[in-house]
């Protein structure tokens, strides 16, 4: 089975409407301004799984600071995980706010297996404020529930999503949520590469790493990186789409030096295991 973790799927209103909501949303008005920004409904996902011959993709809404917007997009991607049942898995966001635990527990008795991704910059999360992020990633733990967080490269170029989220600040959650599934998306923006040290490893035992957005900002070296670590158990193939298509990631894996075995784990018996044991 192959599966796609990452993908974004839009209420039609708000795609019809984004203006509007972005008024009062100053992450969502940033990313959806970009040249670069596409919006998809949960219909389009199905017709590029099609085309590109996979199986599922995880789907979810935009993470917003409102938590009424936040309830609006999960009451979609629950709707559509219905509608698609054997194509789409959905995961749900929450700001940092008092009722996030409820939605959360609102979602996943819904049928919704997990959330995300969520965004620390944009929503306002203190990563390393474990009596904040308590509020969300407890009821996660409890439900089983994987949570897959926005992380990216503190070293290159500028763009539109790129944050000033640390190392270190990804690790003190890490430390401070020992026991819950973590996803940390575009490579984890790096930090994969300090599981050579002990201790690191030992604390990110649970962290899981996505490949989204990986043809924007690595070349395919990134693979045999992950093969040289002996990680690959670790990794999530993602496309971000509608961002990217399927198509523009295929050359990493298949150029790289990763065995046909490598390359079935990350294309999806990775999040197999982690969506369904």
């Amino acid at each position: 089975m192959k599966i796609d973790f990452h993908v974004h799927i839009t209420p039609p209103d708000i795609i019809k409407n984004w203006k509007k909501y972005a008024r009062n949303e100053p992450y969502f008005s940033m990313l959806s301004g970009s040249k670069v920004n596409k919006f998809a409904e949960a219909e389009d996902v199905i017709s590029m799984l099609k085309q590109s011959g996979f199986d599922r993709a995880v789907v979810f809404g935009f993470a917003f600071r409102d938590i009424g917007l936040c309830r609006y997009v999960n009451d979609y991607v629950i709707e559509k995980v219905k509608q698609y049942p054997e194509n789409l898995t959905g995961f749900a966001v929450v700001p940092p706010v008092q009722d996030a635990a409820k939605e959360i527990e609102r979602c996943h008795d819904a049928g919704l297996k997990g959330a995300g991704e969520l965004y620390p910059e944009g929503q306002g999360i203190e990563l390393e404020n474990k009596k904040q992020t308590d509020l969300f990633c407890g009821v996660c733990k409890e439900r089983n529930m994987p949570l897959l967080l926005h992380a990216n490269e503190p070293v290159g170029h500028y763009y539109p999503g790129k944050t000033n989220i640390s190392m270190k600040q990804i690790e003190s959650f890490v430390e401070n949520n020992q026991g819950l599934k973590i996803i940390l998306a575009h490579f984890g923006g790096g930090i994969f590469l300090f599981e050579t040290m002990k201790e690191l490893k030992e604390k990110f035992i649970n962290v899981y790493y996505d490949t989204a957005a990986a043809p924007f900002l690595y070349d395919m070296r990134i693979y045999n990186t992950v093969k040289a670590l002996g990680i690959c158990q670790k990794f999530l193939f993602a496309s971000d789409f509608p961002l990217l298509p399927h198509e523009r990631y295929f050359d990493g894996p298949e150029k790289s030096g990763l065995t046909d075995e490598e390359k079935r784990l990350i294309l999806g018996e990775n999040a197999q295991k982690l969506l369904f044991c």
